[in-house]
């Protein structure tokens, strides 16, 4: 996709969305942190269900080692990899106090070095929690970047390098979150929307429907 096609690109979706927002629902950098790593291969509304039981009783790192691992479960048994992730979330609370003063740091570094916590976490915490231009690159935003031609590459590092190449720095921000949108509810993995894609004439997937 060429340097003038990926700008309106980004401004058709920008106008489309003008304040793109995570769907997870949190309210505090470590409640982020939590729901995204409870999010991994499990629907932002499962864990929206799960964390609403959840941060009430448990909303700070002291909080959730208070609660402990065996109450968790329990808070989230309904998403998928329950037992793992709530070991992950105790773990990381207990460093998240033991080396962070119980904050959540914004530094990529750091964050990785937590439980359950890789690159993709880590860059959405970045970006959602401190607006950091950061890309964060899951299914959907790998497969709109691959299909439309955007930012081709065979894995996620690969997609993630050339998008941060490619993306118009005026979009960077928020980039992900439209990118995510996008996959989530239009360039889909089944049931492709392509009739009503407001990118459809910038789109070099040749498979397109409509």
């Amino acid at each position: 996709m060429k340097p003038e096609a990926i700008h309106e690109f980004f401004r058709r979706l920008a106008e489309r969305t003008p304040e793109p927002r995570t769907e997870l629902e949190y309210g505090s950098p470590y409640q982020l942190l939590v729901a995204v790593v409870l999010s991994a291969q499990t629907t932002d509304k499962g864990v929206n269900l799960a964390t609403r039981r959840l941060f009430p009783l448990a909303p700070t790192p002291q909080a959730m080692l208070a609660l402990g691992e065996e109450r968790l479960a329990e808070c989230i048994k309904t998403i998928g990899f329950y037992r793992a992730k709530s070991k992950n979330v105790i773990e990381l609370s207990r460093l998240l106090i033991e080396r962070h003063a119980g904050e959540v740091p914004s530094d990529r570094a750091a964050l990785e070095a937590l439980p359950g916590v890789g690159r993709k976490t880590a860059n959405v915490v970045l970006n959602t929690a401190f607006r950091q231009p950061v890309m964060a690159v899951d299914r959907h935003v790998f497969r709109v970047a691959n299909r439309t031609g955007l930012a081709p590459g065979k894995d996620v590092e690969e997609v993630e390098a050339a998008l941060m190449k490619v993306v118009p720095i005026d979009y960077l921000l928020d980039a992900h979150h439209w990118l995510i949108l996008h996959g989530r509810y239009v360039c889909t993995a089944k049931k492709i929307q392509c009739p009503v894609c407001c990118v459809y004439d910038l789109c070099n997937w040749q498979d397109k429907t409509g």
